[in-house]
C-alpha cells in the first residue's frame, strides 16, 4: 500500500491524467479511432530528447555548461534572464516541449551549483511561460501554429503580423517580472572535480542535433529513433533507463483525454455555440480544459476566423496546468528535484501563469475590436 501512495505522490499528474482519459473512456468507449489521438512524433522527440539529455547529464555537460553561464553573467538576475530568454528564443526554432526538455536541466543545474534553489521555481515558471509564449511567432514554434498554418494556408508575412503584438507584450512581461523578482546577488559556483568525457559528449550532441532534426521534419522521425535509442543503449545504457517514462505516459493519457472530448457531441456543440459570440476569447478558455492543440484542431472546425482562432490558442497556453501539455514537463520536472514543494509550486505556477493569461487576454481583446 505504501508502494502504491509514493507512487502516487511522485506522479500525481500522470494520475490525474489517467483518471480522466478513464473517464472519458466511458464515454467514448474505445475503438480504431483512438490511433488518430496520438501524436507519434512529439512522443518520439519526447523520448530521443529524453534519453539523449540523460546521457549528457552522466558526462557532467550541464555542469560545464552551468559553470560557462555562470562565469559569463556575473549575478542571479542576469543568470535567470539568460536562462529565460535561451528558453524564449529556443521555443521559436525548436517547438517549445522540446525548448523546456533542453534548458530546464540547465536551469536546475546552474541553481543548484550556485546554491540559489529559492529562486528554482520562480525560474522554472519564466521559463516554462517563455516557452509557450516564445514560440507563438513562427508556425512551427508552437503544434498548433503548424497545423492552424496549413489548414487555413495562411501567409507566412501575415502570420507573423498577426502574433506580432502579443509577441512583443509577452517578452516585455517575461523580462519585467524578472526584473522585479530576481534580486541581482552575486554568484559563485561550487568548484568540484567533475570529469567530462569529450568524445562522448561530442557524440551526444550530434544525437541532440539528430533530435532536433526530427522536431524540423529535417529525417523521419522512426529514422531519428532507429538511430539514437541504440546509440544511447551501446554508449550509455543507464541513460535509457533514467528516461522519464511517467512523463511520456502522462502525454499518452493526455492525448486520449482531448481526443474523446473532441468526440463527445455535447461538447461539439456547445464549443460551436461559444464560437460564433467571440472567437478569441473561447479559444482562450477552451484551451484551459482540453489544451491548446485539441482546441486549435477542433475549434476550427466552427470558425473562419484564423486570426483571433491562432491569437486563442497561443495566449491560451498559459493558465491552467493542462492549457499547454509543455507546462507538464516543467511541472514533472520541478517535481523531481524539489517532491515536497509540489504544491507551493503549483499555486506560484498559477498565480503567475494567469496573471499572463489575464493581461494578454484583455489586451489583445482590446486590439481585435
Amino acid at each position: 500500500m505504501q508502494t502504491i501512495l509514493g507512487f502516487v505522490k511522485k506522479n500525481t499528474v500522470l494520475c490525474i491524467a489517467i483518471i480522466a482519459a478513464a473517464l472519458t473512456a466511458i464515454i467514448v468507449p474505445p475503438d480504431k479511432e483512438y490511433l488518430g489521438y496520438f501524436d507519434f512524433k512529439t512522443l518520439t522527440c519526447l523520448f530521443c530528447v529524453l534519453a539523449v539529455v540523460c546521457a549528457l547529464k552522466n558526462v557532467n555537460f550541464f555542469y560545464t555548461l552551468a559553470e560557462k553561464i555562470v562565469a559569463l553573467t556575473g549575478n542571479i538576475r542576469t543568470c535567470v534572464l539568460t536562462l529565460v530568454v535561451i528558453t524564449f528564443v529556443g521555443s521559436m526554432l525548436i517547438a517549445n516541449d522540446m525548448a523546456l526538455l533542453t534548458f530546464l536541466p540547465l536551469g536546475y543545474f546552474v541553481l543548484t551549483t550556485t546554491n540559489k534553489k529559492k529562486y528554482m521555481a520562480f525560474t522554472f515558471i519564466m521559463q516554462n511561460i517563455s516557452a509557450n509564449l516564445g514560440g507563438m511567432l513562427t508556425p512551427f514554434g508552437n503544434p498548433q501554429n503548424l497545423y492552424l498554418y496549413t489548414k487555413f494556408n495562411i501567409p507566412t508575412g501575415e502570420f507573423m503580423k498577426i502574433m506580432a503584438l502579443p509577441f512583443v507584450i509577452s517578452i516585455v512581461l517575461i523580462l519585467g517580472m524578472c526584473m522585479i523578482f530576481i534580486k541581482p546577488e552575486k554568484i559563485e559556483i561550487e568548484k568540484e572535480e567533475v570529469h567530462t568525457d569529450k568524445k562522448r559528449t561530442a557524440v551526444y550532441l550530434v544525437l541532440f542535433a539528430l533530435s532536433i532534426l526530427i522536431v524540423f521534419r529535417g529525417i523521419p522521425y522512426l529514422l531519428g529513433l532507429a538511430i539514437i535509442a541504440p546509440a544511447i543503449f551501446i554508449l550509455d545504457r543507464s541513460a535509457l533507463r533514467k528516461v522519464d517514462y511517467p512523463l511520456l505516459f502522462t502525454f499518452v493519457a493526455f492525448f486520449i483525454f482531448s481526443g474523446n472530448m473532441a468526440r463527445i457531441d455535447v461538447v461539439r456543440e456547445f464549443f460551436g455555440l461559444l464560437m460564433e459570440k467571440n472567437t478569441l476569447l473561447f479559444s482562450v478558455l477552451s484551451c484551459q480544459f482540453i489544451s491548446n492543440v485539441p482546441s486549435a484542431i477542433l475549434l476550427s472546425q466552427f470558425t473562419g476566423n484564423y486570426a483571433e482562432l491562432l491569437l486563442g490558442v497561443n495566449i491560451g497556453g498559459v493558465g491552467t496546468l493542462i492549457s499547454s501539455l509543455a507546462s507538464l514537463i516543467t511541472l514533472r520536472e520541478f517535481s523531481l528535484h524539489n517532491p515536497f514543494e509540489t504544491k507551493r509550486y503549483i499555486v506560484k505556477f498559477s498565480a503567475f501563469n494567469f496573471a499572463f493569461l489575464f493581461l494578454l487576454t484583455g489586451i489583445m481583446m482590446l486590439a481585435v475590436q
